[in-house]
């Protein structure tokens, strides 16, 4: 008996939501990414502008702009990975065949979502670690640090969801090891 849950496009249905939420959360993660440069760009601009042309002084501007930087980075790891904007070195991926460049796919993104896992469970238990014991910056801001430091497990869950999500893409033959035909 051939009913709707038996076809195979059903059954990958799971699999290719879960596809679409962390490509979209990517997605969204390099738009925030982009604004928070943005925003950097302009207290930069701002703070020349007190500097240097009304001989003011500045006391948060360059504390909040590396937060930015930092957060935009860790944060839009996610998005650059879904757009394959890393450096790739395909050499040995475009001599081996077919077979041995899937499992060397599989491979690569099972190792990196492992290394990716580590660090998500490190940088939370940092943020955590900040959060709990009510750390702030040592400047006259003093920002809670559990803010700027929210930025390392944030951004790498996104990342591995991107990275299972990549993974899943492969498995499911909607997309080629290393977008090699």
């Amino acid at each position: 008996m051939n009913t709707e849950a038996n076809k195979p496009e059903n059954s990958a249905r799971p699999i290719n939501q879960f596809i679409r939420v962390a490509e979209g959360l990517s997605t969204l993660a390099g738009i925030a990414a982009s604004l928070m440069i943005m925003v950097a760009i302009a207290l930069t601009c701002q703070m020349i502008f007190i500097r240097f042309i009304l001989n003011g002084s500045t006391v948060w501007q360059t504390e909040v702009i590396v937060y930015l930087v930092i957060a935009a980075t860790l944060i839009g790891l996610s998005f650059v990975q879904k757009e394959r904007g890393h450096v790739n070195v395909d050499l040995v991926p475009l001599i081996l065949k077919k077979r041995s460049r899937y499992m060397l796919a599989i491979f690569t993104l099972l190792i990196s979502i492992t290394i990716v896992g580590i660090m998500l469970w490190y940088g939370f238990e940092y943020w955590h670690f900040a959060w709990s014991r009510g750390w702030t910056s040592d400047t006259v801001t003093a920002v809670p640090l559990w803010i700027p430091y929210a930025a390392l497990p944030i951004g790498f869950l996104l990342l591995t969801f991107q990275l299972l999500a990549d993974l899943a893409d492969i498995v499911v033959n909607k997309a080629s090891p290393f977008g090699i035909e």
